[in-house]
């Protein structure tokens, strides 16, 4: 069996939960405007956003866009929840 490592980036995902009128909740990242899920509820909204991130990032990666986002060793400035979104490197 052969040894197989892969490197891997961690950023802070910074998101808002808004509850809908008609029920549900949608999460949008503030400093991401791409980057935004609904779900019936609020965990649900926070895994699918969690996934439309690493997606997002993906995409980034390969089109050489600047990802919008501050790896995990950045400070928090503001009373936002932050995520952790893993991404292989």
């Amino acid at each position: 069996m052969s040894k197989r490592s892969e490197k891997v980036a961690e950023y802070e995902l910074p998101i808002k939960i808004e509850a809908q009128k008609d029920g549900g909740y949608i999460v949008i990242c503030p400093t991401w405007k791409d980057c935004y899920a609904q779900g019936d509820t609020v965990e649900e909204a926070v895994l699918e956003v969690t996934a439309v991130a690493q997606s997002l990032i993906e995409l980034y990666k390969e089109e050489g866009l600047q990802i919008p986002l501050k790896s995990m060793s950045s400070k928090k400035l503001d009373n936002s929840l932050f995520l952790p979104v893993i991404v292989s490197a």
